[in-house]
């Protein structure tokens, strides 16, 4: 099975290729370092310890900072190499992790081909290969095989992605199999993993719990909200396509708190699409601002597109009420644990799978609130602005909420020291 899948793969390159130089039209950073992907990174480096993590996006990327710093800090003479599969995941990253210096290593994982993985092998020599959260490569995993100890840390899989990748059958169990260590968010993610084979599966919660907010995050939110004024301010954070269009539909029919007129603050998921919901915000007929474009005057939009990238804790920190995005539409959802973080009032939609605990507990505890609709979103939102006491008092209960699940990235580390040496 694995050497159809290997077939398949060298087939697909061509269309593999011509599709990441399409992308890269209206994103260049995908024309960009492309050789990484199929195992080509110029000069070898040696003389480092090397500890690998693979964080494929942005929202992998910001959920390993924790992992990072900690084994940064456990193993103070070994260099990590940090590799994603987006360019924004690369460039969430840099920024993140620029205070490790050159001890952190980006690049891109190349395709999943034996010769690709083993040229990566072969440059970077690491001494443990840290998958997070999804991320499964069959031929990955083999040619790691038992010179290389595999971990899949932070890990969750849903039961939509458990029914997909049981169609692959062995492929996938033969992966699982060669995991050595499986670090799962909840007991439901473990059974899951469980059914892939992997031999050793232990619960240890979400490390995004344990994310640190940045002082220069809190700092920008506080310049941002000194733009905006006593304004109340709604954050749609992480939104996806055609939540956007129903969101501002929803929000010409919103009745308005008394006093000022609420910001409605939109931060899509994709930069790609920055200019289209720019576009779609004036076709509905708002007022548009654009984050890039702020100076130090009063804003005065009745929009703000959130259109930066490593600002969403600024976001966050400068808002009234935050809907966390991907949940409007079957898309299961965003991590809602960083607003939660900031103490601030969640609303999420009804299509939650990929974050179906923490979200179900968030909204157990008082801290977030399931809507079904857009609609039924916007009329929630001016109800909690419209009252502070209310804002206040959802928003310490999701700050608690936070603060009770953090932990997890010191219970991963101690499972990790057993794989490092």
């Amino acid at each position: 099975m694995r050497t159809f899948y290997s077939v398949m793969w060298y087939l697909a390159l061509p269309l593999v290729l011509g599709r990441l130089w399409w992308r890269g039209f209206k994103e260049p950073g995908y024309r960009q370092h492309w050789r990484e992907r199929l195992g080509f990174y110029g000069g070898r480096v040696a003389g480092w310890h090397t500890i690998w993590v693979h964080a494929v996006s942005v929202g992998e990327t910001r959920a390993a900072e924790p992992l990072i710093d900690a084994l940064a800090e456990a193993y103070p003479d070994s260099r990590i190499v940090l590799t994603h599969m987006t360019p924004t995941g690369r460039a969430t990253g840099k920024a993140l992790f620029s205070k490790h210096g050159e001890r952190l290593v980006q690049a891109y994982l190349p395709y999943d081909t034996m010769g690709m993985v083993n040229r990566f092998i072969r440059q970077f020599t690491p001494r443990i290969c840290i998958l997070m959260e999804t991320e499964v490569w069959p031929n990955l995993i083999a040619a790691c095989g038992e010179r290389i100890p595999v971990a899949l840390v932070n890990a969750r899989l849903s039961e939509r992605s458990l029914r997909r990748g049981q169609r692959f059958g062995k492929l996938m169990t033969d992966a699982g199999r060669g995991i050595a260590l499986v670090a799962a968010q909840t007991e439901a993610d473990a059974a899951r993993l469980r059914s892939f084979g992997a031999p050793k599966v232990e619960v240890t919660g979400s490390i995004k719990f344990d994310v640190v907010v940045p002082d220069a995050a809190l700092e920008t939110g506080a310049w941002l909200r000194a733009r905006i004024g006593e304004r109340p301010v709604l954050l749609c954070a992480s939104t996806r396509d055609g939540e956007e269009a129903l969101i501002l539909d929803a929000f010409r029919k919103m009745t308005l708190p008394a006093g000022p007129a609420p910001l409605l603050m939109i931060v899509p998921r994709h930069p790609q699409r920055f200019d289209d919901v720019a576009a779609l915000v004036r076709e509905r007929g708002f007022s548009l601002r654009r984050r890039s474009a702020i100076g130090q005057e009063d804003l005065d939009a009745q929009v703000l597109l959130g259109d930066s990238m490593g600002e969403m804790f600024a976001y966050y920190a400068a808002c009234d009420v935050a809907f966390v995005g991907g949940s409007l539409l079957p898309l299961g959802g965003q991590n809602l644990i960083e607003p939660c973080a900031l103490g601030k009032p969640v609303l999420v939609g009804p299509h939650t799978f990929n974050f179906a605990l923490a979200t179900e507990d968030a909204i157990a505890d008082g801290g977030a609130i399931r809507v079904p609709d857009a609609g039924v979103l916007l009329s929630e939102a001016a109800r909690l602005l419209a009252d502070p006491a209310a804002r206040a008092a959802m928003g310490a209960q999701a700050a608690a909420y936070a603060q009770r699940h953090r932990g997890a990235t010191a219970r991963t580390v101690g499972l990790l020291r057993r794989l490092i040496y």
